[in-house]
């Protein structure tokens, strides 16, 4: 009796519609699509390859193993991701890892972006953010937790990017130090007075640097104030904010909804700032990844 031969059955995910796998793929961050989707079969490797699967690019740690198989070069993912959007992307978002190489990468190939999200990024400096956003004329939304910012960078930015609604610029708080600083507040307020949310947290501010904020940014409807323990709230701010702003977090309000841990620390950290060893020319032979770039 002559053998019969059987071909191999198809997964079952390769006989979706392609409108519903991209809404899957969508769901996945760039590190997941581009170390691990891409691979699984010819239909989500051609999907992957789309532009339209780019516009946005979340570049946030999940925990994914390949990330560390390619020996901490998560800079090179975010450059591919950058390429595939073809200049499409409107939302970028960079944890823990990034550049002022890689941000001036960005900005030379992203001039359609109008979010940009930027949380430990320790070798990002201020100068290397002011001087990408002037290349963001769309910019919308910048989010900016733990990341070194000077007063000038922030009046530059202001002045770069006219069409900016939300802002946020959080800091780690340290239970031991109480110095005083407004200088960002009032960078703030005369540079960004379009501004319909404001995000705060763990900032120096005292009453004068709110009071600059509420008079200099009419328009600002959401204000999150937790973990500004300078403010004491003295004559009638309290009644201000309440009366100005729709939307307030106070000082002691609960932080639990926010990303990233906001514990109250004893000392300062001293952050590792070579955590990933990045290199600032990408000239360089990319061979060895040669699977991710194809």
């Amino acid at each position: 009796m002559a053998s019969s031969s059987r071909s191999p059955q198809a997964p079952p995910w390769v006989e979706l519609p392609e409108g519903i796998t991209e809404k899957i793929l969508q769901k996945l961050g760039a590190f997941e699509i581009l170390c691990t989707a891409q691979r699984v079969c010819t239909t989500w490797r051609r999907l992957c390859k789309d532009p339209s699967m780019w516009r946005v690019i979340d570049m946030r740690f999940s925990g994914i193993a390949a990330l560390w198989e390619l020996e901490n070069y998560p800079d090179k993912i975010c450059i591919r991701a950058v390429d595939l959007s073809q200049g499409n992307a409107d939302h970028i978002n960079i944890e823990y890892f990034g550049s002022d190489s890689l941000l001036n990468y960005i900005a030379l190939r992203s001039s359609q972006l109008k979010r940009l999200q930027l949380a430990f990024c320790y070798n990002v400096s201020a100068e290397g953010v002011s001087e990408a956003v002037k290349k963001f004329p769309l910019l919308e939304e910048l989010h900016l937790s733990f990341i070194s910012i000077t007063q000038e960078a922030i009046e530059s930015i202001g002045r770069s990017c006219p069409r900016l609604k939300s802002f946020e610029l959080n800091h780690r708080v340290c239970s031991f130090q109480r110095m005083e600083y407004d200088e960002e507040a009032v960078a703030i307020a005369g540079n960004m007075r379009e501004l319909q949310h404001l995000q705060l947290i763990g900032n120096k501010m005292t009453d004068d640097g709110l009071l600059t904020i509420l008079n200099g940014c009419s328009r600002l409807e959401s204000l999150d104030m937790r973990q500004c323990f300078n403010l004491r709230f003295g004559g009638n701010l309290r009644t201000k904010c309440s009366q100005q702003i729709k939307k307030l977090r106070w000082p002691t309000d609960s932080t639990e909804d926010y990303r990233y841990c906001h514990e109250i620390y004893d000392s300062e950290l001293n952050f590792p700032y070579d955590i990933y060893d990045t290199d600032s020319s990408y000239d360089s032979d990319y061979a060895e990844y040669g699977w991710l770039m194809q």
